[in-house]
């Protein structure tokens, strides 16, 4: 077994502080950004940065589906939020900057990957797919904070 890690980053247009708030709001932005693979998502705790508890279902393909109950904590390194799957070792880590735009957000995603021939292909096709999946948040990121804006 070995970590598996996906980086994408997005430059928004929009001030680090307006954007690391948006993707801290857990009960009202994070639904509007979730692509169609993310289904049956809930918040059970919190709903705001640290302390949030979510639960949802990513699917990654028609029948891969990996239901996830995370927990948000805040790293005490700048603006920044990490969502770790209570029942693996699937770690989301959000990242905002300050950028010529207004914003850069980095997003890391690692697990621990399969060992064998499975994890062969997990390594092989996962990335690709988070890349597309979370890409497309990143997107809907944008998108809703530009139609937010006064």
């Amino acid at each position: 077994m070995s970590e598996i890690l996906v980086v994408l980053e997005r430059e928004v247009v929009a001030p680090p502080d307006v954007t690391f708030d948006a993707l801290a709001d857990y009960t009202i932005m994070r639904p509007k950004i979730l692509p169609e693979q993310f289904t049956g998502y809930e918040v059970t705790a919190g709903g705001t940065g640290e302390g949030t508890h979510v639960t949802y279902d990513l699917h990654a393909t028609k029948k891969r589906v990996r239901h996830v109950e995370a927990v948000v904590t805040e790293p005490p390194a700048g603006q920044q939020l990490l969502e770790s799957d209570t029942r693996s070792t699937l770690r989301v880590l959000w990242d905002v900057a300050a950028a010529p735009s207004g914003s850069r957000v980095t997003v890391k995603i690692t697990w621990q990957g399969a060992g064998g021939v499975k994890g062969f292909f997990e390594r092989t096709f996962a990335p690709g797919g988070l890349k597309r999946i979370y890409g497309e948040k990143l997107d809907r990121l944008q998108q809703q904070i530009a139609q937010d804006a006064p």
